[in-house]
């Protein structure tokens, strides 16, 4: 959904801090979004051992491919569902500027040609898209030694890029800022909030998306979030990475009664959309 905002007074003064509180960031590299390299290498060994087994609490797009690339290459649904949905959000024709496509955005030509798929075009084929992804993360997982926070890093950098046995914070910045951003989406996949309604399944695609604002760094993107959330803690936020160098802050909804409640806030706070 397209969205405009027109500016007031308070949303004039709500950027002026925001830039003075964003300009306090550095403005080269990425940041990991809450963890450290070495905390992300705890919390999701923490998760392979304690948690790899929960099912998510939505149902999602295309869910009969990621279950049955899970089973083939024993690997925890949640993990792929959450790939997924930091990578293209579960549209099936994403394409990114870097030649990454569909669901697992599997890189073309090079990446792609080495999990056996020769035509671009079966990259946007779902189920396809989907197995090619889980079995990169399991030749990567493989590789280094159960370590899913460098496994991650890798599927995102490049294995050449990444050594094996490396530190959780010896690694690139960008590389471990995108095992805290799966880690984030893997949150929102195994989260215990409402998921069903008198008892009723939700669908993921039932939840929809108000943008907000886009930035074209990812830690830009997350303090706007931080210090939104403290100005209207009841809103339901997130961020997704969309394409390259984008960085989209949208407020979640279900609902118009939802969506209209959280429109009279964004208001409030010098937003209106």
């Amino acid at each position: 959904m397209k969205s405009k905002w027109v500016p007031n007074l308070r949303f004039l003064v709500l950027m002026l801090f925001m830039g003075l509180w964003l300009l306090s960031f550095p403005l080269s590299g990425a940041r990991s979004p809450t963890l450290s390299g070495t905390e992300l290498t705890m919390v999701w060994k923490s998760y392979l051992v304690k948690h790899s087994d929960r099912e998510p609490e939505l149902r999602y797009p295309y869910e009969h491919c990621f279950r049955q690339s899970a089973r083939e290459f024993d690997l925890p649904l949640a993990l792929m569902l959450a790939v997924a949905r930091g990578e293209s959000d579960f549209n099936p024709k994403a394409r990114s500027k870097a030649n990454a496509y569909g669901l697992m955005q599997i890189l073309w030509p090079g990446t792609a040609k080495h999990l056996g798929i020769n035509r671009l075009k079966e990259l946007y084929e779902p189920c396809t898209n989907v197995q090619a992804g889980a079995r990169y993360l399991r030749e990567l997982l493989d590789h280094y030694r159960g370590d899913l926070h460098l496994t991650l890093a890798a599927y995102n950098y490049g294995p050449k890029r990444i050594r094996v046995g490396a530190r959780g914070d010896a690694i690139p910045k960008g590389a471990r800022w995108y095992s805290g951003y799966i880690y984030r989406h893997l949150q929102y996949v195994l989260r215990t909030a409402k998921a069903t309604s008198k008892g009723k399944e939700l669908q993921y695609d039932s939840e929809r998306k108000l943008e907000v604002l886009v930035f074209h760094r990812p830690y830009r993107a997350e303090a706007f979030v931080t210090y939104l959330q403290t100005q209207a803690p009841k809103l339901r936020l997130d961020w997704f990475r969309h394409g390259l160098g984008r960085f989209r802050v949208v407020v979640l909804y279900r609902d118009s009664t939802e969506l209209n409640r959280a429109r009279k806030t964004l208001r409030k706070v010098g937003f209106r959309l």
